[in-house]
């Protein structure tokens, strides 16, 4: 598949959630900023410097009062996108550098080209991210609980690196503040019945993501909330 051209794109919104990432989030701004005219970040009570970091990348900020979760910044990004007219399509995207500005590009132009609601990034489709053995055993347990729950056939439930249509961003009202918010999402997303399809992607991996929240414990946690939700 070859990309679009290298413009700066003003129809998408990229949204991310934004929870005490000052080490990253520059760095990531800076990036998605080279090809999209619109990064939003929804920082859910940070207490380091995100909120400076990410307007001084060229972010537009959001501030939450204090933390309410990350499915309640996904809804606030959401719906603060979708008030502009300008917003065809939104890409939901990661804060602590695992997710790939070209995974995001590839995506949405598969969006439009085959007239696509939904594209879900998925990292089992190929074998260039490795998980670990434990951590993918518990994500695609997750998967299965979701597939079972939501009535889809995703081979990845839980990655954050999405791409939504302005008629499937609209069919999005998430309540579950915690880590279910991504089965929530899959459930909401499936309702609408509108074309939808999975895309290889690769998510990096490293000791910093894994201590933001990408390790063994947070998997096992995702679980959790599958079964108390």
């Amino acid at each position: 598949m070859t990309l679009m051209p290298d413009a700066v794109d003003s129809t998408c919104w990229v949204v991310i959630p934004l929870y005490n990432e000052a080490t990253m989030i520059g760095g990531v701004v800076d990036e998605l900023r080279t090809r999209f005219a619109h990064v939003v970040c929804v920082d859910d009570g940070s207490s380091d410097d995100s909120v400076a970091v990410a307007e001084a990348a060229g972010a537009r900020v959001i501030r939450h009062p204090h933390n309410l979760g990350q499915g309640a910044a996904l809804q606030t990004g959401i719906s603060y996108a979708l008030t502009h007219p300008s917003a065809e399509y939104i890409v939901t995207f990661d804060a602590d550098g695992q997710h790939r500005l070209v995974d995001a590009l590839a995506m949405l132009q598969r969006a439009r080209e085959e007239d696509l609601a939904i594209v879900f990034g998925s990292r089992f489709l190929d074998d260039r991210t490795r998980p670990g053995f434990l951590k993918t055993i518990v994500l695609k347990t997750a998967v299965a609980v979701t597939n079972v729950s939501t009535g889809l056939t995703l081979t990845d439930a839980h990655n954050g690196l999405r791409v939504l249509r302005r008629d499937a961003a609209e069919g999005i009202e998430l309540n579950q503040d915690r880590m279910a918010h991504a089965t929530e999402i899959v459930v909401q997303l499936g309702r609408t019945r509108l074309a939808w399809a999975e895309h290889p992607v690769h998510v990096v991996y490293t000791d910093y993501s894994k201590a933001k929240g990408q390790s063994l414990l947070n998997s096992v946690n995702i679980l959790v909330d599958l079964v108390i939700n």
